[in-house]
């Protein structure tokens, strides 16, 4: 923790202790984000944050709205009475008053809730990242182990190996966890096993992990399981990208008969219609130009993001 996480824990650390439980989501988003600070520090760091940002902003908005008198921008154009006329004139500097506090209000309210909703989401988005990223490294990081693990290594030091590589993303992070249970908080590898696959937050890992604590405590043969997995991984990720490929290919030939020859056709349709027509301004064409074909392009690119596999 920094000298301002340490601040706002200080502040409200204790009274957000007693609400440990309705925040366990993002409990387990912090541990699987490995982001260093403990819940407490965390939460209590975005509401300080969140406070700050509402005051500040709504400070500017209340401002800007003084400034520029937006309340005075206000006018009523229907018929109404002279004495309710004669009101409203004579209220006409309450309404700037009433104006701007009622904008800073509003604007408090809308930076604060923003800030504060991007701090919960900000745990999971990292955990989401960290899991994509083990789940594409880890065959390669089991395959390291298992040739580590031949040349009669144990399996602590081997995943200290792992850990001291940087080549295998985090991967190498999660065994450098384990190892920090194992040399700091002097627990026994399975123990230590344990605790890491219930804090990743790739399923994958955790199945491996969970493997391991078996070989290790059956006393097993823990390289022949390092090749088992690594093999498992390896061709599941090839059946993932095969299916991809297939369904890639599947897609591209409807981007080409929807998005490009079809428009094509119906250019050519539309230019010959408002060449005998006489028309200056075809109306149709312009919309499949500058409408339907980068809607459409846009709406192929965002389907084949979500088809994507993230590993």
């Amino acid at each position: 923790m920094n000298s301002y996480e340490r601040f706002c824990f200080s502040l409200l650390g204790n009274r957000i202790s007693a609400k440990r439980q309705k925040y366990y989501d993002l409990i387990e988003n912090i541990r699987s984000a490995r982001m260093g600070i403990t819940f407490e520090a965390y939460l209590a760091t975005a509401i300080v944050t969140s406070v700050l940002v509402g005051i500040i902003g709504s400070l500017l908005v209340a401002l800007l709205v003084f400034l520029l008198d937006v309340p005075g921008l206000i006018t009523f154009r229907a018929n109404i009475p002279v004495d309710v006329a004669e009101t409203i004139n004579r209220m006409q500097g309450f309404y700037l008053l009433g104006g701007t506090i009622l904008a800073g209000i509003v604007s408090f309210v809308v930076f604060f809730g923003f800030t504060y909703l991007v701090y919960l989401m900000y745990p999971s988005i990292i955990a989401g990242g960290r899991r994509r990223d083990i789940e594409s490294t880890l065959p390669y990081a089991i395959n390291y182990l298992a040739a580590m693990s031949t040349a009669g290594i144990t399996p602590a030091e081997v995943f200290r190996q792992l850990g001291n590589s940087t080549i295998y993303g985090e991967s190498s992070v999660e065994a450098r966890y384990i190892i920090l249970e194992v040399d700091i908080f002097g627990h026994d590898l399975i123990e230590a096993l344990k605790n890491v696959s219930m804090s990743t937050p790739s399923p994958r890992m955790r199945d491996f992990l969970q493997g391991c604590i078996g070989s290790v405590a059956a006393g097993s043969n823990i390289s022949e399981f390092f090749r088992t997995k690594a093999e498992q991984y390896t061709g599941e990720n090839r059946q993932t990208q095969k299916q991809f490929l297939d369904t890639l290919a599947l897609v591209a030939e409807s981007y080409v008969t929807a998005l490009v020859a079809g428009t094509l056709f119906l250019i050519l349709i539309q230019s010959i219609m408002a060449i005998l027509s006489g028309e200056s301004t075809p109306m149709m064409l312009y919309i499949i130009i500058y409408l339907i074909i980068p809607f459409g392009s846009i709406m192929f690119v965002v389907l084949i993001d979500s088809m994507t596999p993230e590993w």
